[in-house]
């Protein structure tokens, strides 16, 4: 347990103390994508990370969970923090009531779920830490549907490997955002599908009604906003092949702290 520590707590200092000193910060992710030497430590440190969590580390091992005293006074609502896709706005008008999310692919039961179907699946509360690769970081409790749970319902097939989720919000002209996780993390304990932050409705800059918690991951793979789940065996025929609107960009898939 103190290694399993030491070898988290390294890799949350690299990533930390890298971000911090670059002056591409105050430009966000956008203009850290662009530095060749933040990729590079980035693409170092990804196989390491990888390795340790998937082989060192149980597959189930959770990341720390803290005490309500811990949650953040403020927690920055990072990336989009609203949506223009005129169908968003206007289910946000409504108070998401009549809003879906649709499970599709490699699944033998495809379909859409109401936000109060998901409020009667399998849910867990958990206070976590949230890293931004930018440097910062902030503490706050969430409350969601476990995304295992969901898959099971619907019925993985047998070549299923990844889950793929489609946004509402785009950060660039072209595309929605976009970011998938493989099974070993979408059926963690951790993983939830999140409707609830600090013991109220998720609010629409921390990506209402819906953002995915993906705890042993950086604060990018947590995507906001999400309307559609897709189950796949391969990413490479998604946006630019590489498994997510950042990855695309230059930052890595996987993002394990």
């Amino acid at each position: 347990m103190i290694e399993r520590k030491r070898t988290l707590s390294r890799r949350s200092f690299i990533i930390r103390g890298a971000a911090a000193g670059g002056a591409a910060l105050l430009g966000g992710c956008d203009q850290l994508s662009q530095s060749p030497s933040f990729r590079d430590m980035l693409n170092r440190a990804e196989g390491l990370t990888e390795w340790a969590q998937r082989l060192v580390l149980s597959q189930r091992s959770l990341a720390r969970e803290y005490a309500e005293s811990d949650i953040s006074a403020y927690f920055k609502p990072n990336g989009s923090t609203r949506v223009a896709d005129p169908e968003y706005i206007r289910a946000s008008q409504n108070g998401f009531a009549d809003w879906k999310l649709r499970i599709s692919g490699l699944v033998e039961r495809p379909g859409e779920f109401s936000l109060d179907e998901l409020r009667c699946l399998p849910s867990r509360t958990q206070i976590t830490r949230h890293d931004c690769v930018e440097g910062w970081s902030a503490i706050g409790k969430w409350k969601g549907a476990q995304l295992g749970p969901i898959l099971q319902s619907v019925g993985l097939k047998p070549d299923a490997r990844f889950i793929v989720f489609h946004c509402a919000d785009k950060l660039s002209f072209f595309s929605n955002y976009y970011e998938s996780i493989d099974l070993i993390d979408a059926f963690h304990p951790q993983t939830i599908l999140a409707y609830e932050m600090n013991g109220a409705a998720l609010p629409v800059p921390h990506g209402a009604p819906l953002r995915l918690r993906v705890e042993r991951q950086l604060g990018y793979k947590h995507a906001k906003y999400i309307q559609h789940i897709e189950v796949v065996s391969s990413y490479s025929d998604i946006g630019d092949g590489l498994g997510s609107y950042w990855a695309d960009r230059g930052y890595e898939w996987y993002a394990g702290i």
